[in-house]
């Protein structure tokens, strides 16, 4: 629940640049948080030198590879029934394998395999450069698996393609796994422990994209603010590490001042933090450089201390108004967005006024918000009686929409007059007229089209706004550009 679930990518079918020495064709959709789909251009770069192209017409692939996500039952459903549709087509087109990737391999790869034969190759997060290896197995007519979880592979050293990319904007995987035991929560089970990347593979990577044209990249992480590079290794493990190693130690602070400084005009992102390692340190980084983004993603999850205590969240309330005051205080100009579960387990009346007063003291920017869904596996569906009534669920999570709306109103009224920084990713999907970009606070703007282009940094004034969307007129260039 800690990761962004983008609903509009979906189950998008990934494509890019045919090479012409390949002769087999990937088919490949993603589901889940933006850590899947990353995960997906690693998977497509592997295969590339493979022999596979890829392709976004189910009937011509030879392989159909889905990434999957355990994160929520919805997710889980419209895998399943992709997988009915793969098979269906496998019937005319006998030589076709079908693969499961990621959280959902992982935890069904039994069921999957053996129990309902519906798949040829399961494949967990931490065992995709063996992908080679496993479809020469199912090409000979065995079925492959590996999911076993590592504690020191960050592909690293694969450089992904970007697959449907604007050319603009980019992600980069810093860190795997969590170490985060959150009660509600199935990715330490299925992703592993914590464990960061090079960060001058990171830094690298960076550089890498500025070549190529990209202006903006987000670090990512299920808890970037957990980095931690000591040479390798878990991060649990830096207890036992040499005094040398400590004493270089790299971490998100220190990793975000490498980036801002390798790139000095390129914007940088990061997504997600969570509030219990959040230092202040990372936030007075964010103020000193200009192309780090005023935007922090900060899931809380819930206002009330005793259900954050069931969740295993590690911050109280009191906690997490400190820390909103320091970034308010270091950061005036900085945009939060939030994740809330409403409907957790024992949840009161009373837990879900605190969280509803906790929306009102910070009037987050915007947010994503889930009612409660059991997750098989999670401590919570062990220990917990899920006892929320569905239409107790669906009204507060109603109340928490509606007050998320009416904070977005108001956060996006306070750009109103101002000339900002955008930076043009595409096309408005309204209107071939205009452009669509994103702002520091990663609000989206709108704006005629003039003479700019895509990849510009144009400055705007702010005339008009939705709850969700800025609306103006470019008045010149960036300095940026």
């Amino acid at each position: 629940m800690e990761k962004i679930i983008e609903e509009k990518n979906q189950g998008t079918p990934l494509k890019l640049e045919k090479d012409n020495k390949n002769t087999r064709n990937l088919y490949i959709e993603s589901y889940g948080c933006q850590m899947n789909f990353s995960d997906s251009e690693i998977v497509a770069s592997i295969l590339a030198q493979e022999g596979f192209n890829t392709t976004n017409s189910l009937e011509e692939a030879d392989l159909v590879l889905v990434n999957t996500c355990s994160i929520r039952e919805k997710a889980e459903l419209t895998v399943r029934k992709r997988l009915e549709k793969f098979n269906a087509v496998k019937k005319t087109r006998p030589h076709m394998k079908v693969g499961v990737l990621g959280c959902m391999a992982e935890r069904l790869k039994s069921q999957l395999l053996e129990e309902e034969k519906i798949v040829d190759m399961v494949v967990g997060p931490d065992a995709y450069k063996d992908l080679p290896n496993l479809i020469r197995e199912v090409d000979e007519g065995r079925n492959a698996v590996n999911v076993i979880l590592s504690k020191d592979e960050t592909y690293g050293d694969v450089a992904p393609v970007r697959l449907n990319s604007n050319g603009v904007t980019a992600f980069v995987s810093i860190t795997r796994g969590c170490d985060n035991m959150c009660t509600f929560c199935v990715v330490p089970f299925t992703r592993g422990r914590e464990r960061s990347r090079d960060p001058h593979s990171i830094v690298n990577e960076v550089n890498e994209l500025w070549v190529k044209g990209f202006k903006e990249v987000t670090l990512l992480g299920q808890n970037v603010d957990s980095y931690l590079w000591y040479g390798g290794g878990l991060k649990k493990d830096f207890s036992s590490a040499s005094s040398i190693q400590k004493a270089t130690a790299v971490n998100f602070a220190n990793l975000l001042e490498l980036v801002a400084e390798a790139q000095p005009k390129m914007r940088i992102r990061f997504s997600t933090s969570n509030p219990q390692d959040l230092t202040l340190d990372v936030i007075e980084t964010m103020a000193r450089f200009k192309n780090i983004c005023n935007y922090i993603h900060l899931p809380v999850q819930s206002g009330s201390d005793r259900i954050l205590k069931a969740m295993n969240r590690l911050h109280t309330r009191e906690e997490y108004f400190d820390l909103i005051n320091n970034i308010s205080n270091i950061l005036p100009d900085c945009a939060i967005s939030q994740d809330m579960i409403t409907g957790f387990p024992t949840e009161t009346e009373e837990d879900h006024q605190d969280t509803l007063s906790l929306m009102e003291y910070v009037k987050y920017d915007f947010g994503f918000m889930f009612a409660y869904s059991e997750r098989p596996g999670t401590l919570a569906a062990r220990k917990l009686v899920d006892d929320i009534p569905e239409e107790v669920k669906k009204r507060r999570l109603s109340d928490i929409i509606d007050l998320q709306l009416k904070h977005s109103f108001f956060r996006t009224k306070q750009h109103l007059g101002k000339v900002e920084e955008v930076l043009i990713e595409g096309t408005s999907k309204k209107s071939e007229l205009q452009w669509m970009g994103r702002n520091s606070q990663n609000t989206v703007v709108v704006f005629p089209k003039e003479n700019y282009s895509i990849g510009e940094f144009v400055m705007v004034r702010v005339e008009n706004c939705t709850s969700a969307t800025l609306l103006g007129k470019a008045v010149g260039y960036s300095e940026n550009n």
